[in-house]
């Protein structure tokens, strides 16, 4: 089987072969639709050898991807083979239960804050829900709308 380059060629030598008048119009045509078909089969056969290299290269980004797969799946085994242990009975106090998955962690516990309105003076209680709201914090007294809030740490520091 003639690859297109290879075909293309064939026409061309079919078209000198025929011995063509150069000066008569219809040969003009005929010698510009073979080159033009020539230029085509380069190209053609230009862009199946980029192909051909993408092929490879996908075909090694592929091998590359499965052995990170495995490798990361390595890592999760072992990174996660502590919590394993809680998936048949809870140990925490916790409302998710159905045995956690292990992932609870003590430190997701909700925080209270006191605020004192700087305008009425009256001394309130907020929890972390404020901070992920889109609403601002509002004194609940006198609906003075508090800008800023400033914690402090009560932990010491060692």
């Amino acid at each position: 089987m003639m690859t297109i380059t290879e075909k293309a060629a064939y026409i061309k030598g079919l078209v000198d072969g025929l011995e063509l008048d150069e000066t008569s119009k219809e040969t003009k045509v005929i010698k510009a639709l073979v080159d033009i078909i020539d230029d085509m089969a380069l190209s053609l056969a230009d862009a199946e050898d980029d192909i051909a290299v993408l092929a490879d290269e996908i075909d090694d980004i592929e091998e590359h991807i499965d052995a990170v797969d495995k490798d990361l799946s390595d890592v999760e085994d072992i990174v996660f083979e502590d919590y394993d242990e809680f998936d048949d009975e809870c140990d925490f106090d916790c409302d998710c239960c159905d045995g956690c998955d292990g992932l609870y962690d003590e430190d997701d516990e909700d925080y209270e804050y006191e605020v004192e309105c700087p305008d009425c003076g009256e001394v309130f209680v907020f929890d972390d829900s404020a901070f992920e709201s889109d609403d601002p914090l509002t004194c609940p007294n006198c609906g003075f709308v508090i800008d800023e809030i400033e914690i402090e740490d009560d932990e010491d520091d060692d």
